[in-house]
């Protein structure tokens, strides 16, 4: 793929664009206003919004919304939200630096919130070729001479007053075509890469689950244990109810609107940053009064932490502290007893962890108890066995782990090249036609 990039032929003369930021384009090339380009719609759906699918902009271009399952904030009404026409561009003008993606493309009719700008391209011109043009724009975050304000707005007459590079209709089609060939053939290596990400994760999970229920050695004599994901375990190991074997806590969250209470020099921690590692900091910190005011617990060294709230199942949200830390209510504290290596606890804990989900969802946030978490069984091996296969564990998954990583660097590369093509044909820095 980068040697057919390397290769292609360029324009046979440049002319000054008149924009440094956006430096000399093809001589036969045209700088048009947008507002002969663009048209501004704003038909509001009013109380015909239930004729129309929900629509919003997000990295992965424009989609639908399910209504059905909704997740996020919605209005009350949607008489105020935009009628969007397959084919339309929509464009978030404020916020621009901040906004994860500002411009999308349509393939859909629905509606969308009254807070992006929805235009239509005239009829002589390749939408695709300037959905390119301004997907690059936002990629690279290149209008910034055009915004206005703290939220770094784009007011609509700069907007129609800015200039886009016109390549001949023809050219223009040709372009996008090209694109749409390139960034499909890109998308779908991408995708090969993500899913094999996550067949290495799968495989990461069965092998923590089946070293912390079955052991190092195969030939060993099983025994059952009458706890469904846990099956057979080696004869001479132990299991036991949670309860006996540890000290189970949930947390607590201080009074967010006490700045007294926040920015002390105590780790506090939320069910977002648990993700089967060890802990060494926090993303928050509270003061002592924090502490007084909520009953917040500070868990010492050692103690696992489990995520208890959250909507859906997300495997492995188990954590080790390497320091002391208070922790919110979404979280349960498990200090294990002197039977256990607290690595293994982090290995068990991390296997059980969809299962528990599984089985012991309170509601249709998939919410846990620490009450429910007490009654849990863990598999107790003796503490040579267990040094074992925390020794093992730590081996193959740092092995799985650089794979992980080698996949994803690949990704972000792919991704880069992905945008230098789309850069380099709307530019006209390569000759596509």
């Amino acid at each position: 793929m980068t040697d057919r990039f390397v290769v292609m032929p360029k324009y046979e003369a440049y002319k000054d664009s008149g924009a440094e930021w956006l430096g000399d384009i093809p001589i036969n090339w045209d700088l048009l206003a947008n507002k002969y380009i663009f048209k501004l719609k704003k038909n509001q759906v009013g109380k015909k919004s239930k004729d129309y699918v929900l629509l919003s902009l997000t990295l992965n271009g424009v989609i639908k919304r399910d209504m059905e399952n909704p997740q996020g904030k919605f209005p009350a009404e949607f008489d105020t939200y935009q009628e969007v026409k397959s084919g339309d561009f929509i464009f978030c003008l404020f916020d621009v630096e901040e906004t994860p993606r500002a411009v999308g493309l349509s393939p859909f009719n629905g509606m969308i919130t009254g807070a992006y700008t929805v235009f239509e391209s005239r009829d002589i011109f390749d939408k695709k070729f300037f959905y390119y043009f301004y997907l690059n724009l936002d990629a690279n975050k290149l209008m910034k001479p055009l915004y206005k304000g703290l939220r770094n707005t784009i007011p609509k007459e700069r907007f129609f007053e800015f200039k886009s590079f016109v390549p001949p209709a023809k050219e223009q089609t040709a372009i996008a075509n090209f694109l749409d060939h390139k960034t499909i053939q890109i998308d779908q290596a991408i995708a090969i890469k993500e899913k094999q990400i996550e067949l290495l994760k799968e495989s990461k999970q069965i092998l923590i689950q089946n070293t912390v229920t079955q052991g190092l050695d195969p030939k060993v004599p099983m025994k059952n244990t009458a706890v469904d994901w846990i099956g057979k375990i080696p004869k001479h190991w132990n299991i036991k109810k949670l309860v006996h074997v540890a000290k189970i806590d949930s947390g607590a969250t201080p009074d967010r609107s006490r700045p007294d209470y926040w920015g002390g020099k105590i780790p506090w921690l939320k069910t977002g940053e648990i993700n089967y590692k060890l802990i060494e900091s926090s993303e928050e910190y509270i003061t002592e009064a924090g502490m007084r005011n909520a009953s917040v617990r500070l868990a010492p060294v050692g103690t696992l932490l489990m995520a208890m709230y959250g909507q859906g199942i997300t495997r492995g949200r188990v954590a080790l502290l390497g320091i002391q830390a208070a922790y919110n209510q979404a979280c349960c504290s498990i200090q294990l007893n002197k039977d256990f290596l607290k690595e293994y606890g982090l290995a068990f804990f991390t296997a059980a962890y969809q299962h528990v989900r599984d089985d012991g969802n309170e509601s249709s946030q998939m919410n846990l108890s620490a009450g429910y978490i007490s009654t849990l069984k863990i598999t107790l091996p003796p503490l040579h066995e267990q040094k074992l296969i925390v020794k093992f564990l730590e081996t193959e998954t740092n092995r799985i782990n650089i794979a992980i990583d080698l996949q994803n660097q690949q990704i972000e590369k792919l991704k880069e090249y992905k945008m230098t093509l789309i850069n380099s044909a709307v530019t006209g820095k390569i000759k596509v036609s």
